[in-house]
């Protein structure tokens, strides 16, 4: 997900710096938008070191304003306009909310509010005196009409001097409305989710292994979702072939000793536990130190290994703890089985002999069982399951009336 940063000239706009930080989070790239009044303010290289992406300063040029006006260049406000999901804009002076009203594209970023057709969210920030006048309250109720979302500014000291309307909103105002236009809701703010993800390997000579069809991605979508969510996220992931979420707290482990003492280690300052991993219920009694060689028939004895769900919730405080099942027979009854012997709060099962989802795909179709109710969710992308498992967090948090630490 990515949205535009527009940052226009006032005395706030040093304050954008930490909004870029915050959505980053929240697993959003973002890419700065400056006017020329901003630039007075706020160096474009701050922006560009904190988001990774170009800064964009010019309509004609390149990242600096240098560079010769080209075709590319010219139509970059169009190209972005389509790859955003959301305008965001702060500080948004009288100036830009004028021009955003009136329809006047005369530099990049008004170009880019008119091009767009992605959610726009615009946090004012001005002198009480110019936000209290009748021209700039007909534009906000413009721009309110047209579907803009204002985070309304605070009230206080100000820049000027002054004292009364116009200072911008707080940071976390402003986070919530984008993260609402973007259909993320940030109820798990404030909650730290532990997920394990992907699969374990269990060594049986240097260049054997076990382990299982995981690839990750489940879990890796439910940190994601849940960083979007507001929370803060502590991911313990198995070897993988896809990026982590880069603001999750990555702790990378192979085994399924590991795992569990990289939980067991993180588990106090957990609030949430969602437990992905498709750990090796198996390891080799014993490893070999060299590699087996080729020679007909060959045992090799297996030990059970810690069930770390189980551990997690024998362990468990206040946390609530939500549990996978890869089933292929008698799903339900299996789920509702572990569901109780782990003392779950919830369980989310799935039939892996179906073809097509699950293992080695970027969809699901999951059930989630708590005590007091089944939902079936359809096949579908293992974003959205990500995200109705974490309703079902959402739920259990409410029903618990546990507050977060």
């Amino acid at each position: 997900m990515k949205i535009a940063l527009g940052v226009s000239g006032g005395i706030a706009a040093y304050k954008a710096a930490e909004i870029v930080r915050l959505l980053q989070d929240r697993g959003i790239r973002v890419q700065v938008v400056m006017t020329a009044a901003a630039q007075e303010f706020v160096r474009p290289l701050t922006f560009a070191a904190l988001s990774g992406e170009k800064v964009i300063i010019d309509m004609f040029g390149s990242a600096h304003g240098d560079a010769p006006a080209n075709v590319e260049s010219a139509i970059e406000h169009i190209a972005i306009a389509q790859a955003i999901d959301a305008l965001v804009v702060v500080p948004a002076t009288a100036d830009v909310l004028a021009r955003f009203a009136q329809g006047i594209a005369n530099d990049f970023l008004s170009t880019l509010y008119l091009a767009t057709t992605a959610p726009v969210v615009v946090a004012p920030a001005m002198n009480v005196n110019m936000w209290n006048h009748a021209a700039t309250q007909a534009n906000l109720e413009i721009l309110r009409k047209r579907g803009v979302r204002i985070v309304q500014p605070g009230e206080g000291y100000l820049a000027c001097g002054m004292t009364g309307a116009g200072r911008l909103a707080e940071n976390e105002a402003i986070i919530a409305a984008v993260m609402e236009v973007l259909g993320a809701s940030q109820g798990l703010a404030g909650e730290t989710v532990l997920v394990t993800a992907g699969p374990t390997r269990e060594k049986i000579d240097p260049v054997r292994y076990l382990t299982n069809r995981s690839s990750g991605r489940m879990g890796y979508a439910v940190a994601e979702a849940a960083l979007r969510r507001g929370a803060r996220v502590l991911l313990v992931s198995g070897p993988t072939a896809i990026a982590a979420p880069c603001a999750a707290e990555l702790t990378q482990v192979e085994t399924a000793e590991e795992m569990l003492a990289a939980v067991l280690k993180l588990l106090p300052e957990a609030t949430v536990v969602i437990k992905t991993a498709a750990v090796a219920d198996f390891r080799p009694k014993a490893a070999v130190a060299q590699k087996i060689k080729r020679k007909g028939e060959t045992t090799l004895e297996l030990e059970p290994t810690t069930d770390i769900l189980a551990e997690v919730a024998r362990r468990k405080t206040t946390q609530i703890v939500v549990g996978f099942a890869a089933e292929t027979e008698n799903v339900l009854e299996n789920a509702r089985k572990k569901l109780a012997s782990k003392s779950l709060d919830a369980i989310v099962v799935n039939d892996v002999s179906r073809e097509g989802v699950g293992f080695d795909s970027d969809r699901n179709a999951v059930t989630i069982i708590s005590s007091s109710e089944v939902i079936e969710v359809p096949e579908t992308s293992k974003w959205e399951v990500a995200h109705r498992v974490l309703d079902q967090v959402v739920k259990l948090r409410k029903r618990s009336a546990v507050p977060v630490r």
